[in-house]
């Protein structure tokens, strides 16, 4: 089958990238149609092993062309689900981002002291809460405390709902 697939081979690639689309995945296509006649025993003997290789090389394609066509969807899904369907800068979406930005920006410097610095240590200069609270004398349960506040009040700065009390 080995000396059959080398002499077929020009004929195998181009019909494999019909059914691929491009010359390089004929190509794998076709070095897993190696791999796959290696592992082929020839008992009970095929009877037309010209037809079997044409045979198994169209399946082979065809089953990559389904595997790419399968990854591309999923790739789309989930930029989809990760971007949502309008990924587009337009001038109202920047400008929408551009107030947000202005909105936790606002309400990130009218936080409380020791909040606001306790909140800079951490997602700024990156500490992590054990550090901040060896550093300014509380514990780390406080220090959790502070950073969730922050949180929520940036949070409700961005979704432009005002501070309650």
């Amino acid at each position: 089958m080995t000396r059959l697939l080398l002499n077929e081979r020009p004929s195998l690639l181009r019909l494999v990238q019909r059914i691929v689309g491009t010359a390089p995945a004929a190509e794998d296509v076709t070095q897993s149609l190696w791999l796959r006649i290696q592992r082929i025993e020839d008992d009970p003997p095929i009877a037309n092993k010209r037809a079997y290789l044409y045979r198994l090389a169209t399946n082979l394609a065809v089953d990559h062309a389904r595997s790419d066509q399968r990854r591309e969807d999923v790739h789309g899904q989930a930029q989809a689900l990760l971007w949502g369907s309008d990924v587009s800068l337009t001038p109202e979406r920047i400008v929408d981002s551009l107030d947000t930005l202005r909105r936790v920006k606002a309400a990130a410097e009218t936080l409380p002291e020791p909040t606001r610095s306790i909140f800079r240590m951490n997602r700024v200069e990156g500490l992590t809460q054990r550090e901040i609270a060896m550093k300014v004398g509380l514990t780390t349960t406080s220090i959790e405390n502070h950073i969730r506040r922050a949180l929520i009040a940036l949070g409700r700065a961005r979704d432009g709902n005002e501070p309650s009390g």
